[in-house]
């Protein structure tokens, strides 16, 4: 089965205006706005799993984009959630600049090979000549899940 990380993503799991310029100032908006769309079963542990994994090693890969992903059974299925900051995000990247797009990745545990395999297509992915910019550049969120589409 070809997996594709646009299929993952839908319009209730696209941010365009994340609003918070800390780390876990974002990580807290993003969890809201999944516990809004009912997505997240335990806001605390959901929470706690990206935090945990965050102390372990920064997720911002640099060039503006962050990775923040953890396996925890706040979920019942894996999320993929795409964040757009315009003012960026201090994601404490190994370059030293704000995030300004940010992919949340986050899987229960029974979901452990997909989970890598979506880490691993979108590490690749975001790697692409014009990527951050064409998802900077997108109007809406059906046209920011039309770029990744277009990519993959």
């Amino acid at each position: 089965m070809d997996l594709k990380l646009a299929d993952r993503l839908s319009p209730e799991t696209v941010i365009t205006n994340l609003k918070a310029r800390e780390k876990m100032g974002a990580i807290r908006e993003i969890a809201e706005h999944l516990v809004k769309k009912g997505l997240i079963l335990n806001n605390e542990e959901f929470l706690r799993a990206i935090d945990n994994r965050e102390n372990l090693e920064s997720t911002g890969i640099g060039d503006g984009i962050a990775i923040p992903h953890a396996k925890t059974d706040a979920v019942r299925d894996l999320i993929l959630t795409l964040a757009i900051s315009k003012a960026g995000v201090d994601f404490e990247a190994v370059d030293g600049k704000p995030s300004h797009i940010i992919f949340m990745i986050v899987s229960p545990d029974s979901h452990k090979g997909e989970y890598i395999r979506i880490l691993a297509r979108l590490s690749k992915l975001v790697r692409k000549k014009g990527f951050k910019d064409r998802l900077l550049e997108a109007r809406s969120k059906a046209e920011i899940i039309d770029v990744i589409r277009g990519l993959e």
